[in-house]
């Protein structure tokens, strides 16, 4: 059975979104000892299920416009002292609330063909749209979506990878940790709207391919690390065509994911991070890299060629995006700030051979990269500074944008929660403390 302190489990249902302070009542406090609030509750055993996923979404939506919720109706919820003592009703109002209320960019794309940037907000759990030649530079008002996906009835929660089918415009966009989803809209739907389809896949999906010949859908899937591929129209529970995973093809932790069907190659990038949660003693850090593979590659399958080591510069690589013609790989590189390019061919230890990186760029914990082919053009997303940044497609160095998508003020530093599941308070220097 699992146990959670209460604390952690009103910031766990705002996720990234805020964290409440609850003022201290005498009825919390222990017996001797300076004041806290300590409340272990005995919550069903959910067996491999996130407690999240017993949530209501109408409850998550509510905590993200900041009003007042009940995350379990009906039931009893109470604080207590840690050595008893008269249990009282904590459901009240904060007294205050730490929280971001602008977006943040996890991911981008452009859809060409109707000249639209489209955007994942990761804080809102919200899809914004705009239009590709919006600019907001130093100064200006913040951008304007021409759309905006949002709302419980849309499913979208940690929404991270985002796919533009090429013909239709149709969005897809995968849910990282807890959603365990795909779902897709048609790209005329805004507010509050169900889906068009929904699959439902593995745990802790990040990022989306889809090879249109074959039609076939790719999703990178985090922990535990695999590459389940799709038919592109898959839908509920359908079973992936097959699935790359295993101890062989050394993922770990896996983020991006990009696919080159000129070059028939599979590129996917991994934190290193490397564990089986089913076998006690598994766990071990090993430097971020670059794993390339035959694009048909399935079950347990070693990689063709590996980019790793120092020289590479990977830290918390993210997105991916491929220059189809030259086969140019253009990596988000979220800890260093910076868009790092490969060429297809690389392996080992080797140095990217552009890096857009500094000052100007604007690029602040980038997590998102698109290569637009079309307008010889590359987009970032930053999940630091709500703002998308757009570059000519040889950009090199400390280039300033060409244009800047921005939904916060200037100067503007996201808290950058990522998922909240814990607080702790610093009295001696009166801060507090918030691990993500």
């Amino acid at each position: 059975m699992r146990k959670v302190i209460l604390i952690t489990l009103i910031t766990a249902a705002l996720g990234v979104f805020s964290l409440f302070l609850v003022p201290m009542n005498t009825a919390l406090r222990p017996a001797t000892g300076s004041p806290q609030l300590v409340s272990i509750q005995q919550l069903p055993d959910f067996g491999d299920q996130c407690a999240w996923d017993n949530v209501p979404s109408s409850v998550a939506f509510r905590a993200l416009r900041g009003e007042p919720f009940d995350m379990y109706p009906g039931q009893s919820v109470y604080a207590a002292a840690q050595n008893g003592g008269e249990m009282v009703d904590v459901m009240r109002p904060p007294v205050r609330t730490i929280r971001d209320t602008y977006p943040t960019y996890s991911f981008v794309a452009v859809d060409t063909q109707h000249d639209e940037v489209v955007l994942q907000d990761n804080n809102l759990w919200a899809i914004r749209v705009f239009n590709r030649l919006e600019n907001s530079p130093p100064g200006a008002p913040l951008s304007v979506p021409k759309r905006v996906i949002m709302g419980d009835k849309t499913d979208i929660q940690y929404n991270n990878g985002v796919y533009i089918d090429p013909k239709n415009g149709d969005i897809y966009s995968v849910e990282t940790d807890v959603g365990d989803k795909v779902v897709v809209f048609d790209r005329s739907k805004e507010g509050n709207v169900e889906p068009t389809r929904t699959l439902n896949t593995p745990h802790r999906g990040f990022s989306l391919s889809v090879d249109e010949e074959k039609q076939e859908l790719y999703v990178g899937i985090q922990y535990p690390p695999q590459v389940p591929v799709y038919r592109k129209t898959a839908s509920g529970d359908e079973k992936p065509l097959r699935s790359l995973k295993g101890e062989s093809t050394r993922l770990s932790d896996t983020h991006g994911l990009a696919i080159d069907t000129k070059r028939k190659l599979m590129f996917v990038n991994n934190w290193g991070h490397v564990s089986d949660y089913l076998t006690a003693g598994t766990g071990r850090f090993e430097d971020a890299s670059i794993a390339i593979y035959p694009l048909a590659a399935d079950g347990d399958a070693a990689p063709a060629r590996v980019i790793q080591g120092s020289r590479t510069q990977l830290n918390w690589p993210a997105a991916m995006s491929l220059d189809p013609d030259t086969g140019d790989l253009y990596v988000a590189n979220d800890v260093d700030h910076s868009i790092l390019v490969f060429k297809s061919t690389d392996q080992g230890n080797v140095a990217p051979t552009r890096v857009i990186k500094g000052r100007k760029t604007g690029l602040n914990h980038p997590t998102g990269v698109f290569v637009d082919k079309k307008n010889n053009e590359v987009w970032a997303s930053s999940f630091g500074n709500a703002t998308a940044t757009v570059y000519p497609l040889n950009a090199n160095g400390d280039v300033a944008p060409l244009r800047t998508i921005k939904s916060a003020p200037d100067g503007y530093q996201g808290l950058e929660f990522g998922k909240v599941e814990a607080v702790a308070y610093d009295s001696k220097r009166q801060e507090y403390l918030v691990p993500n």
